[in-house]
């Protein structure tokens, strides 16, 4: 007989499993809604976990129960995260920034039968209750609060819902291909669509995030994960760093650039992560308070293209290096992370460090291509540019409860951005198919344009979009906010153009505003600009 290897199904348990046996001394800090900090150890999030599992086993829910989270990163949303996937539930992460309107919808279709929330959202959960008839159980995520029972009638109480848990409770094993959790998309355009994702994929994703051309968590590491836990699942992290045993700090609901620089400093973190809005704003007060953010390594950068300008403001002025990575909801999310190869260690520094403003190449597990609109297969030579497609071991096959039979292309998940991709995979984001911007029969990329305008030392931040034109059809639009005590010019951001992109492809005009729109997920909402300032060049 030949010899085989043992086989044990990839399960979300064996993490934490790992984490407690192997690193279960290892600090988590995490802050509550009331801005204190709490220091745990996986070991002790791994002993709530199972007691967690136990209590909700205990309730006599349905295998594959969707559990619902309303909260924060901290430690409890850490423990509901394994807890109800351990036990054979779905963690479903509802994103609270969305509309009442939307969460009621979102929580209804995934027929959820218990709500964690945290303190923040006891006035949401009070108002939405009786508008979530399949809720069975909510379930405050803290000590018992007795001002909370008149407003949320027969809730219960986290610290005291584990504790009818057991925490010698032993982890069921079953098909690796369960569902494990769920996660909705912002719903930009009809109602949020759920992505569900199982025990294999997230396990998966888990070793191809770990690998070092991708993210490559380490037991040194002190991780900050600062996109959401309820953002596709804060992009794996919660899991890859159980994987690795990396310390966490986990920072609540407070993502304001003083709170996160402060935290960086206080608990050195080595490793941080979130979207071009936070760090903008981490940067900014880094810059006023003084602090050199001596202990950050890496940031990585993704939800948006990453500014050229911040990532050298990181490396310059930090001696940061930033991660420009990209994903999507459906992808779980990481599917490409900008890491040079060996023979780029022989470039001009300049052209070492333009390479690195590219949204990177695929890991193992991911396949990219672009296609026409035809379909057919075009050239990766960095140049010719075309609608992305992706597959992979983690990559959407069909969206929750939705019955779509065009949504893969002979098994290809078509990810609604035009990009470029070259020889060696680097792969680089034009801009989304639905915001690039035909001007008289000629494609103009509103990502290029926005990663010269936020260069300009007299703005805060700014969005490019296309607007009706009598004669081009479509032309650019610079919509601009202003620096703290900056006045720019219309005259004098347009000539900040001169040079670095052909005179055609320019902003015809600039518009000032106080802020930008952005959706829950912290993305700028281009349609509501285009509607907003539709008729700004048609007289």
């Amino acid at each position: 007989m030949l010899g085989q290897m043992m086989t044990q199904p990839l399960l979300i348990s064996s993490l934490i499993n790992h984490a407690d046996r192997y690193h279960g001394q290892t600090e988590i800090f995490s802050v509550e809604t009331d801005g204190t900090v709490t220091e745990t150890s996986w070991g002790q999030v791994a002993k709530n976990a199972r007691k967690l599992a136990s209590a909700l086993t205990k309730l006599g829910l349905e295998p594959q129960a969707r559990i619902g989270t309303l909260a924060w990163n901290n430690r409890r949303h850490l423990e509901i995260y394994y807890g109800t996937s351990g036990a054979g539930f779905v963690c479903h992460t509802v994103n609270p920034r969305l509309f009442p309107e939307q969460l009621t919808y979102i929580i209804n279709h995934a027929q959820d039968r218990v709500l964690f929330f945290d303190a923040t959202f006891i006035p949401l959960v009070a108002a939405l209750q009786e508008h979530l008839p399949d809720v069975q159980h909510f379930v405050l995520m803290g000590p018992r609060n007795e001002e909370v029972i008149a407003q949320i009638p027969g809730v219960k109480f986290y610290d005291e819902f584990i504790e009818t848990g057991d925490a010698g409770f032993l982890w069921p094993s079953f098909d690796e291909n369960t569902a494990s959790s769920l996660c909705y998309t912002s719903g930009t355009t009809g109602h949020p669509k759920g992505v569900l994702y199982s025990h294999r994929s997230t396990v998966l994703h888990s070793f191809g995030s770990n690998t070092r051309d991708v993210i490559g968590f380490s037991a040194m590491d002190v991780v900050m994960p600062v996109v959401p836990m309820f953002h596709v699942n804060a992009w794996g992290s919660p899991y890859a760093c159980a994987m690795s045993g990396s310390r966490m700090v986990l920072p609540g609901p407070g993502l304001h650039g003083e709170a996160l620089v402060n935290l960086i400093d206080t608990y050195g973190v080595t490793l941080a992560m979130g979207v071009p809005t936070i760090w903008q704003g981490l940067l900014a007060h880094a810059e006023q308070s003084g602090s050199k953010l001596a202990s950050l390594q890496r940031t990585v950068i993704g939800g948006a293209a990453c500014p050229p300008s911040m990532i050298e403001i990181f490396r310059e002025a930090f001696g940061v290096d930033t991660i420009h990575a990209w994903g999507m909801s459906e992808m779980s999310p990481l599917g490409t992370a900008n890491h040079p190869l060996a023979k780029h260690r022989d470039l001009p520094l300049e052209e070492q460090h333009k390479l690195r403003e590219s949204q990177g190449r695929p890991c193992y597990g991911v396949e990219l291509k672009i296609v026409d609109d035809d379909g057919n297969d075009l050239p990766h030579d960095g140049e010719t540019q075309g609608d992305l497609l992706v597959r992979g071991y983690w990559v959407l096959d069909s969206y929750f409860q939705m019955q779509d039979e065009n949504l893969l292309q002979d098994g290809w998940f078509a990810t609604g951005d035009v990009a470029t991709l070259d020889a060696d995979g680097y792969m680089t984001i034009r801009d989304r198919s639905k915001d690039i911007i035909k001007s008289g029969g000629e494609w103009i990329s509103s990502v290029e344009l926005e990663n010269i305008a936020v260069a300009h030392p007299k703005l805060a931040t700014a969005a490019v979009v296309g607007v009706p034109h009598p004669k081009w059809d479509e032309r650019p639009l610079l919509v601009a906010v202003k620096a703290e005590g900056e006045n720019p010019t219309e005259e004098e951001l347009l000539s900040f153009y001169d040079g670095k992109i052909a005179k055609w492809q320019v902003p015809d005009k600039v518009v000032f505003v106080e802020a930008l729109p952005l959706n829950a997920t912290g993305k700028i909402m281009k349609r509501k600009l285009r509607a907003d300032f539709e008729n700004t060049l048609n007289g």
